[in-house]
């Protein structure tokens, strides 16, 4: 009886660990994944491959997102070691593993350089000011590459971030731009939950009661018009496109696949597809949110938003391969590859 229960432990185990996708070639076939969009893909790869710094990062205007804009106290192009971690979550999602194939060394330097960003005593991944949101999009890269490699010096580092994270959560359920737990708001908070999802799928402890309370506070932010609120009734309560997109996702992530408030926030999406202006900071992490939550709302739903947006992507692509907006081409291509490669499903944490 133990050995039956260790057996389906680890069966359960490799089933979060590795990805469970039919991949690119597959949606080829079915019309979703087209050859225009794979050889824009390879394009945006290729340019990020090509723009990769030595020291494994890539350079972005360091900055913050302040209500719709990115602020930032010069123009100068730094080491971004959340821009790197999202390059690395583009090569990632094509199926691309650390060390091997075309992009293997990409990955490599990519996953060394996050690594060198992790403070020995308290875990938290930053680098030249970066705070907890892009700490957050870090420990989703590391959860992705441990869950396809279990090296011990990424599991090492994976847990320290996690344990920084539910050391940081508010009263309220929520996370804001510092590691403390003050106060709170939507964006940061769905990006954190996706990491210890993501933690969680590969084998890392995370309570039950950090993710409940997580869902507590998105639940706080849901607006009677079907819109997520920035914050809850107690903050500011603007609403739009990029934050009523990642509260559906951050309800699909806790398993709220049926819930009426992710119907009506697929339906809002769905009217207010054409609010976001290409080359802000708001239009690819839109659609990086608005892509995972159209892609667990139904096929046909989710076709119709995918070609819509794959459209503009391809139309807006430089010749060089890459594309712009207001903080680099580096985090503009990288985003743009990681929303057209959704449907492949190589990565767990956008599979269905």
């Amino acid at each position: 009886m133990r050995n039956t229960l260790i057996l389906s432990a680890a069966i359960l185990f490799a089933a979060f660990a590795f990805p469970r996708s039919t991949g690119a070639d597959d949606h080829l076939q079915d019309g979703i994944y087209t050859p225009e969009v794979q050889s824009s893909v390879e394009r945006g790869l290729e340019w990020l491959a090509a723009h990769q710094n030595e020291n494994g990062s890539w350079s972005c205007i360091v900055g913050y997102k302040l209500n719709e804009n990115y602020e930032h106290s010069n123009d100068r192009e730094s080491n971004h070691v959340c821009i790197t971690a999202i390059a690395g979550m583009a090569f990632l999602a094509s199926g691309a593993v650390p060390g091997r194939g075309r992009y293997g060394e990409v990955l490599e330097r990519a996953l060394s350089f996050v690594l060198s960003c992790c403070r020995e005593d308290d875990g938290y991944i930053s680098s030249q000011g970066t705070r907890m949101y892009e700490h957050a999009f870090c420990t989703l890269f590391l959860a992705e590459i441990y869950g396809m490699s279990r090296r011990a010096d990424v599991g090492d580092k994976l847990r320290g971030a996690v344990r920084l994270i539910i050391g940081c959560q508010n009263r309220e359920g929520g996370w804001r731009y510092q590691p403390t737990p003050v106060d709170a708001d939507i964006s940061v908070t769905v990006s954190t939950l996706q990491a210890l999802r993501a933690a969680r799928n590969v084998g890392i402890a995370v309570p039950k009661a950090t993710i409940d309370d997580g869902v507590r506070y998105i639940r706080g932010c849901v607006g009677n018009d079907g819109s997520f609120n920035y914050q809850t009734s107690r903050g500011f309560t603007r609403s739009t496109f990029p934050l009523t997109a990642c509260g559906v996702v951050a309800l699909h992530s806790a398993g709220e696949y049926y819930d009426r408030a992710v119907d009506k926030g697929i339906r809002w999406l769905q009217r207010f597809r054409h609010t976001l202006n290409y080359g802000s900071y708001h239009y690819m992490y839109g659609h990086y949110y608005a892509v995972q939550a159209f892609y667990v709302a139904g096929e046909d739903t989710f076709r119709e938003y995918y070609r819509g947006v794959t459209r503009e992507l391809i139309a807006r692509q430089e010749q060089d391969g890459s594309w712009r907006d207001d903080v680099g081409p580096a985090y503009a291509t990288a985003m743009a590859c990681v929303i057209m490669q959704v449907p492949c499903g190589y990565l767990p944490i956008f599979q269905k």
